[in-house]
């Protein structure tokens, strides 16, 4: 059984993964300061890291709900698609996380804007949700390319992944290498239904 300091302790971790959360889809990742989120938690600083080793290992963890909410989306868009061909679910998914992406721009952003570690390394809770997202996208793939192994299969995965965000990232910084937002969906279509010939 928990003790009460261990009680208090993943209370306040819940609270400065919501308070952190609110900041950053409010005015972004680089507005994130340790001393406001100690005020409206009405803790020390200090007891900040007490609960996270950093910043970062705050940030992560609110980045790991946006990665749940956005394979939840995207597993939430499938509802219903069971016969249409592979290259229509991989679009009605990429519509989705487009969806997402331009609804909570800055908690999407959050999620590619943090500093990693230097050996690429991310908590397995952390992987475990980015796992989920692409399990979905390996449905379809794996129908498309049925000769990969599994290997190949999650490296076209990633591919497909990199493909569509980068699409949505330059889409919706307007880019001048981007598209107005209205026409985000049909390149993305485009590209996928290439992909599928």
């Amino acid at each position: 059984m928990a003790s009460k300091a261990d009680k208090r302790k993943a209370e306040l971790r819940q609270t400065l993964i919501e308070i952190a959360e609110r900041r950053i889809e409010a005015k972004g990742l680089s507005s994130l300061r340790a001393r406001d989120l100690a005020g409206e938690a009405g803790c020390a600083v200090g007891a900040i890291y007490n609960v996270f080793a950093d910043m970062n290992d705050l940030v992560m963890a609110v980045n790991g709900r946006t990665f749940r909410k956005i394979g939840e989306a995207v597993g939430r868009s499938l509802e219903g698609t069971e016969g249409q061909p592979p290259i229509d679910r991989l679009i009605v998914m990429s519509n989705a996380y487009l969806a997402f992406a331009a609804e909570n721009v800055l908690l999407w952003r959050a999620l590619f804007d943090i500093d990693m570690a230097d050996d690429g390394t991310a908590p397995d809770w952390y992987m475990e949700e980015l796992r989920k997202l692409f399990a979905n996208i390996a449905g379809p793939v794996s129908e498309l390319f049925s000769e990969l192994d599994a290997k190949e299969l999650e490296l076209m995965v990633r591919a497909l992944f990199s493909s569509v965000h980068g699409i949505v990232l330059l889409g919706l910084q307007n880019r001048i290498s981007g598209v107005p937002r209205g026409n985000i969906e049909r390149m993305i279509a485009q590209v996928l239904r290439r992909i599928g010939n």
